[in-house]
């Protein structure tokens, strides 16, 4: 059993903070500093790779796209990512602990589970720690460290893959500064929960060029916001430490080039569990965990670094190629079924006789009580110990070049990708006194719960060309994909190759300067892996897509309004984060989904002559989202399980709004945000209520508000706080993995924000000292 976490009255990230400042180099007394920035580098013919920049090119995108930057990342102290994206149309989220430690994103009605149908990237690199074997990986970019958030839906991500249907998202690190700054954020708050984020960085010009590099250390951790009964001290808290180097290099040379290399390591630890609870407990005790999970724990590490040359050997041509790495361990040692007291055991290392955490948790069943350490009995906690491997070569070139009046802009790209999952799993037994208290009965052995290796090798490229006539811009655009896949799973060892295609066309029309039409029509893929394709028979998730809108842009008002369809030939759903042996895919057969996304963004003392601004935003999606047919492959305990033409998509509420409105005057700002996310179902049969499993029934409305306030203390200093889940709403966010589980309960925070002068007047302190 893992000791509970040390609970010292000086917080471990403002003490790794202060190291930091001694050793840190300090700005000359006489050489100004500048604020710290995030601009896209000194070079801005060669920008660090991304698919929109900036809110001002969303205009120019021919489908339906948003621009998330620092300030609405960092407004309300979001670290949870699933708060950030709630405000993006069309984006569906799952939250699972609260924290937004494991996403669960879902775009335009595709299966959110896990992520495993958006293409996720950071800096224009796959970010997912086995994006074709095994997506659904539990780990997505940390929000809090990011200096923006893209999102594509639709047609405008045709040369992103391998899931193409609902769109990508990509994650923009800290890039590398203009000139030496730093910035820090430290915050604390409810449930010991603290942030740290620093960053120091610096640019130096010589004779053999331009050098620059950034320092960051990102760090969080709480003690959690649930107690497990029968154990009130012992955290259910994680902890997250991150740093990250970056530089670059642009050599003196007569061609524009610049090389940069980035390498970033995330450790992770954290007391969550797959288990929720009883319908009526998560009713009555909402934020309490059951003594069956005391054991529960998830210890992750994950190394990503690239390497990338960009070069312009013209005016109108641009190379870009990126070699890439990505390795993630991680061990979910956590509760996975429940049984008899000194149970039998199978070849597997699995209680003979046991029931699954679903069935147990309903009411009435008897073994409920040995989940609540009121009855005698046993569990298997399951170590999901699994290794994680990705590596490529990236190469992307653009043309830009007349053909008469005709302007075009030829985009054209070729990744050879590798990636695997390896698995080598046990199961532990342990028996239950009836009084919260276990006892370890029975440890397992490595590989007898699972001993699998899946790989794939991919070969993918795409070519598009953006075709300029007038006020109208024309892309069309191709996508392949080759993918050779293995499985050694207990020695049966299968192979095979799968290709297959996704293409598209979208349009923009600039009315005029204010006002932009657009639209699109493409055909969407997921791609399965190699255990469901080889071994399961599942096939490629296929869709057509259409969309069409229109967009406004003048100074502080900014609207867009559009509509969009997925006609989905075979819908695929997903067993990952569903505690299933044999975790696949399956075909979930034939769907449609259909809606309207809207925006609108105004300053609303803009046209006053006021001093104050007040900035407001509202957004909407109105979704409907429908299987055609039942279940075509799978089952058993899969959320799609009992759909049947007409049932609603799971997880895929029809309403979901999201608005807020700041008010800033002098060095004084105030924030208000709010959502509003209608209730939806849990599994395709559209029970209201659990019948066979707690996985069925309504996943609850809620609205929530979060409030935060900031005061500027001279030109580098800034003091923060503020309110998340201000009217403290409960409801249940979610019935996966096992039974259902309330979101986090309201939370305050206080904290501050500080430039590099700052920085280098606090360290000289202590230096003196």
């Amino acid at each position: 059993m893992k000791p509970a976490r040390a609970k010292g009255p000086f917080p471990p990230l403002l003490s790794i903070l202060l190291s930091a400042l001694c050793i840190l180099p300090l700005p000359a007394q006489d050489s100004p500093i500048a604020p710290y920035t995030t601009p896209q580098g000194p070079l801005e013919e060669l920008p660090p790779f991304v698919i929109v920049g900036s809110k001002e090119n969303l205009k120019s995108q021919v489908g339906a796209s948003a621009f998330l930057d620092t300030t609405d990342i960092r407004t309300q102290n979001y670290t949870n990512v699933n708060r950030i994206l709630q405000r993006v149309p069309g984006v569906y989220v799952r939250d699972e602990d609260g924290f937004g430690n494991f996403a669960n994103i879902s775009i335009r009605g595709g299966d959110g589970s896990r992520s495993e149908r958006v293409t996720l990237m950071e800096d224009g690199v796959l970010t997912a720690p086995a994006p074709y074997s095994a997506p659904g990986a539990y780990y997505t970019p940390r929000a809090a460290r990011m200096s923006g958030i893209e999102v594509l839906k639709g047609s405008s991500q045709v040369r992103y893959g391998p899931h193409t249907t609902g769109g990508v998202i990509n994650f923009l690190s800290t890039p590398v500064p203009e000139a030496q700054s730093g910035y820090l954020r430290y915050t604390f708050g409810s449930n010991a929960t603290q942030l740290l984020l620093a960053q120091y960085g610096d640019v130096v010009t010589t004779d053999a060029g331009t050098f620059g590099y950034l320092l960051e250390m990102h760090g969080q951790m709480s003690d959690g916001f649930r107690t497990i009964r029968g154990y009130e001290g012992r955290g259910t808290g994680f902890q997250l430490y991150e740093p990250m180097f970056k530089a670059f290099w642009e050599p003196a040379t007569a061609m524009e080039q610049r090389i940069e290399f980035k390498f970033g390591y995330t450790d992770f630890d954290a007391d969550e569990s797959y288990l929720g609870l009883s319908e009526a407990d998560a009713r009555r005790t909402p934020l309490d965990r059951y003594p069956s999970t005391v054991f529960d724990n998830i210890d992750t590490d994950h190394i990503r670094t690239y390497l990338r040359w960009q070069g312009q050997p013209t005016d109108n041509l641009s190379l870009e190629s990126t070699a890439y790495f990505n390795r993630f361990n991680r061990n979910w040692y956590k509760i996975d079924s429940v049984g008899g007291f000194n149970p039998a055991i199978d070849d597997a290392g699995q209680i003979v006789g046991r029931t699954s955490l679903n069935s147990a948790l309903l009411a009435g069943n008897p073994r409920l009580g040995v989940l609540q350490g009121t009855a005698p009995g046993s569990i298997g906690v399951k170590s999901n110990n699994r290794t994680y491997e990705s590596y490529g070569w990236q190469n992307m070139a653009s043309l830009t070049f007349d053909t008469g009046d005709i302007g075009h802009t030829l985009n054209g790209g070729v990744r050879f990708h590798a990636d695997y999952e390896d698995r080598l799993q046990l199961v532990d037994i342990y028996n239950g006194d009836g009084n919260s208290g276990f006892t370890s009965y029975r440890r397992g052995a490595p590989g007898e719960e699972a001993d699998q290796r899946q790989e794939v090798f991919a070969t993918s490229f795409f070519v598009e060309d953006a075709i300029q006539i007038g006020p109208v811009t024309v892309k069309p655009g191709v996508r392949y994909e080759k993918l050779q896949m293995d499985l050694n799973d207990r020695g049966l060892r299968l192979g095979g190759d799968l290709d297959t295609y996704a293409a598209g066309a979208g349009i923009n029309y600039n009315l005029n300067d204010a006002n932009t039409l657009f639209g699109g029509v493409f055909r969407g893929i997921s791609t399965p892996g190699p255990t469901a394709y080889l071994k399961n028979g599942i096939n490629v998730e296929e869709s057509m897509g259409y969309e069409a809108g229109i967009r406004h842009r003048r100074e502080a008002f900014a609207t867009e309004f559009a509509g969009f369809v997925t006609d989905y030939y075979n819908l695929l759903g997903t067993d990952t984060g569903l505690g299933l042996a044999g975790t696949s895919n399956l075909n979930a057969g034939a769907a449609t989904v259909w809606g309207f996304e809207s925006m609108v963004s105004y300053d609303l003392m803009a046209s006053q002559g006021s001093p104050f601004q007040m900035p407001a935003y509202l957004t909407a999606t109105w979704t409907s989202a429908e299987l055609e047919n039942a279940l075509s492959s799978g089952g058993k305990d899969n959320i799609y399980a009992g759909g049947t033409p007409g049932a609603s998509i799971p997880y895929v509420p029809q309403w979901k709004l999201a608005g807020g409105v700041g008010v800033r005057y002098d060095a004084f700002g105030l924030n208000l945000d709010g959502t509003w996310v209608d209730e939806s179902f849990g599994t395709a049969d559209n029970f209201t209520s659990p019948v066979t499993s707690v996985r069925q029934g309504i996943i609850d409305s809620a609205l929530v508000f979060d409030l935060s306030a900031s005061y500027q203390i001279g030109e580098h200093t800034k003091l923060l706080g503020g309110v998340q889940n201000l009217l403290d709403e409960t409801y249940i966010s979610s019935r996966l993995p096992e039974g259902p589980r309330n979101a986090a309960p309201r939370t305050v925070f206080i904290g501050v924000e500080m430039t590099w002068e700052a920085l280098g007047k606090i360290g000289d302190a202590i230096l003196q000292k």
